[in-house]
Order: C-alpha cells, then sequence, then structure tokens
C-alpha cells in the first residue's frame, strides 16, 4: 500500500482505525491545520503549521492505535482555495515522508512507552487528487 493513495474506503484493511475527514471543511492550509487537529486530537500546543504538524505526526503518542489511515472524502475540495500548489506539493510531500518514517522509526532505547505506528492517507476518487499525487512522484 502506497502513503499516500486514491483508495476506496471499504478497500482500507480492517486492521487500520480510520480518521474520516470531509475535504469540503478543508479549502485551506488553515482550515487543514484546524480541522486534521481536532481529528486527531492534537496536543493543545499544536502551532496550526507545517514544523509543528511534522513534528506531532512523527509522534502519535496520545493515539492508541497502532496502524491509522485518515481518509479524505470529497477529495476534489481538497485545498482548493490554497492558491499556491508548492504549498500543497510540500504539505502532500510530508505526509509521504511521515507515513514512510514510521516505517523505519527505531524504538529510543530511553522510551519505554513508544509504540510502533503505521500510517496512511487515502482518498477518494477525484481528478485533482490524482493531478496532484502524480505530480510528486
Amino acid at each position: 500500500m502506497k502513503n499516500l493513495d486514491i483508495i476506496d474506503k471499504d478497500q482500507i484493511p480492517v486492521e487500520f482505525a480510520i480518521i474520516e475527514i470531509d475535504a469540503n471543511e478543508i479549502t485551506t492550509l488553515r482550515e487543514f491545520y484546524e480541522v486534521l487537529a481536532k481529528a486527531m486530537h492534537f496536543p493543545d500546543y499544536f502551532g496550526f503549521n507545517l514544523d509543528s504538524l511534522d513534528e506531532l505526526l512523527n509522534d502519535l503518542s496520545w493515539i492508541e492505535d497502532e496502524k491509522l489511515a485518515v481518509y479524505f472524502n470529497n477529495s476534489d475540495k481538497f485545498l482548493e482555495k490554497e492558491r499556491n500548489e508548492t504549498k500543497i506539493l510540500t504539505l502532500l510531500d510530508l505526509l509521504d515522508a511521515t507515513c514512510e518514517d514510521w516505517k523505519w522509526h527505531e524504538m529510543d532505547e530511553e522510551d519505554e512507552d513508544f509504540t510502533q505506528k503505521e500510517l496512511f492517507f487515502g482518498f477518494d476518487k477525484s481528478q485533482r487528487m490524482e493531478e496532484l499525487l502524480n505530480k510528486l512522484q
């Protein structure tokens, strides 16, 4: 399974906990940060920016599930009001890299509470997402 993919929600393996997000609610980067923070129960110190998102997605210690899928419905609306496509591609690249990092994350000897995670971002079928994801390759 790719880290970011166009997929029907029912094709996500059953062992994944699914966080479902309506992309109608995330047409700008600010909305993306706000909705994702609420859906994933980010800690209060989340800074609503790319660096803070990177930090928290590489932690996830507050989430009990070991396999997590974030699924976007209505993906044709995903960040549609964001005028700078480079920012969108940078975000998608970060999400992809974070998923990949979790595959290779090693337990720190000092962190006894560490739990290995598997992270996936899925999008329902839309021409917009197909075009965006193709630009990452």
